[in-house]
């Protein structure tokens, strides 16, 4: 289904996190990803055991430090980033069966509107059924939708777009993330949870020069083990182990054997700080699914209510969308549980009286080619989908959909209508409340839309 381009973005983000083996070859010209060369492994000892790591700093943490910054924390707005892989198909998120060329581009992948629920803000268009729970939202002013976000002169490769979208700029070169440039700006050195990556590798949204952040599996499965094994009965005594060596190489005279030292006494104190977690205590039905995004969002609600100091979350959503084969089944699949997983955390916030401190930002590097190929999937277009999600949104949406008759580029993909460098700015802005000239390149050169009630 995914077209090698695709593949090889995966595989190279997934390299850049595994220990011991170098960065990826990269041919000339082509820009690196922005957190090369930070892997949680390599700094936890390069144990493949462990689920918690931490990144960046001058230096790591003293044992107490989480525990200090937990205990010192006021309360303030988190931003999530959910990333949608592979280039979603915004003509079919949102689709235009109102637009008369519609079912001419879409002979076979065009959808029926009478099954589906109309777009209040545009006649045109319908939200794919597998997408009712982020109608439902919308439909209470809680999602914002961007029908149409891109950037200028688009570049249709996987790893290019991405990248630009990570670091906030069309610019190969950068090798810090957009939150993690924003994390550097208000750094709490004694907090890596300002910026967590709930993954089992760094976001390269979240790469810092200097503020530390970390990388999370799940809150509940903090562990010392090895995941092949079924039953770790000597987990705590490694712990305690690792610990103790840790505390002894820490005072040490070498530099590497300090670095190591802190990380495995800082690994116990984390995992101590986390076993807190052993049961989420919700009172909503998350959906159930082998992924594990669900069961994340799941931790995440948790961990914002047990006050951890939580600035800014990313995460990858369910599902793969780069669908140049077979669209139908795997675009639906995806679209419905990370919809309703969505709608699930949105209702868990509720429920918890933290509704009004999280706001969820969903993106993907490019949409789709309007006209469906001969193998009843789509190819790399321009112009993508994107959501706004929390109950302090304007909703309605920002830009507009351009229309298949004169909203089409050369190539015949969707145009933007709105910035995703706009979008981001008024995010650090009106959201996290710092100067977004300090975080996105030439910030002032793109029109930020009013985002908040």
């Amino acid at each position: 289904m995914s077209c090698y381009d695709c593949n090889r973005t995966e595989l190279l983000r997934k390299a850049v996190a595994e220990a011991g083996r170098g960065l990826p070859a990269i041919e000339p010209g082509m820009p690196l990803p922005a957190g090369t060369g930070l892997s949680r492994r390599s700094f936890l000892l390069r144990s493949s055991g462990l689920a918690f790591a931490v990144f960046g700093g001058s230096a790591f943490l003293s044992p107490r430090a989480v525990e200090a910054a937990i205990e010192a924390a006021t309360p303030g707005r988190i931003l999530v980033s959910v990333f949608l892989s592979g280039g979603a198909d915004t003509l079919s998120v949102l689709f235009p069966a109102g637009d008369p060329l519609y079912h001419q581009f879409r002979p076979v992948l065009g959808l029926d509107p009478a099954s589906a629920t109309p777009f209040a803000e545009d006649t045109r268009l319908y939200w794919h059924p597998s997408t009712a729970s982020l109608a439902t939202l919308h439909g209470e002013g809680k999602v914002t939708v961007l029908p149409a976000i891109g950037y200028d002169h688009p570049d249709k490769s996987h790893f290019t777009s991405r990248h630009y979208w990570e670091v906030g700029a069309t610019d190969p070169h950068l090798r810090t993330g957009w939150l993690g440039r924003y994390l550097d700006t208000v750094n709490q050195p004694d907090n890596p949870l300002q910026g967590l990556s709930l993954d089992t590798g760094l976001q390269p949204s979240l790469a810092t020069v200097s503020a530390p952040v970390a990388a999370l599996d799940s809150p509940d499965t903090f562990a010392f083990s090895d995941s092949r094994i079924v039953s770790f009965p000597l987990e705590a005594q490694m712990l305690k182990a690792a610990g103790a060596l840790g505390s002894a190489h820490a005072v040490g005279g070498d530099p590497a054997l300090q670095q190591a030292g802190n990380a495995a006494k800082q690994s116990l104190h984390l995992h101590t700080q986390l076993g807190t977690f052993s049961n989420f205590n919700t009172k909503v039905t998350y959906p159930t699914s082998t992924d594990p995004f669900p069961h994340r969002l799941a931790g995440l609600a948790a961990m914002i209510q047990a006050g951890l100091p939580l600035r800014c979350v990313s995460i990858t959503a369910p599902g793969h969308y780069d669908t140049h084969a077979g669209q139908a089944q795997p675009l639906s699949s995806g679209l419905k549980l990370t919809s309703d997983a969505l709608l699930a955390f949105q209702r868990d916030l509720e429920q918890r009286g933290l509704a009004d401190r999280v706001l969820v930002h969903v993106w993907s590097e490019f949409g789709r080619r309007a006209q469906e190929n001969g193998s009843q999937g789509t190819d790399h277009g321009a112009a993508g989908i994107g959501f706004l999600i929390g109950s302090r949104v304007r909703g309605g949406m920002i830009g507009e959909y351009p229309g298949l008759q004169s909203g089409l580029d050369s190539q015949g993909n969707l145009v933007p209508t709105a910035d995703f460098r706009g979008v981001y700015g008024a995010l650090i802005a009106q959201w996290l409340g710092a100067d977004p000239t300090r975080v996105i390149p030439n910030a002032a050169a793109f029109t930020q839309p009013a985002l908040l009630r």
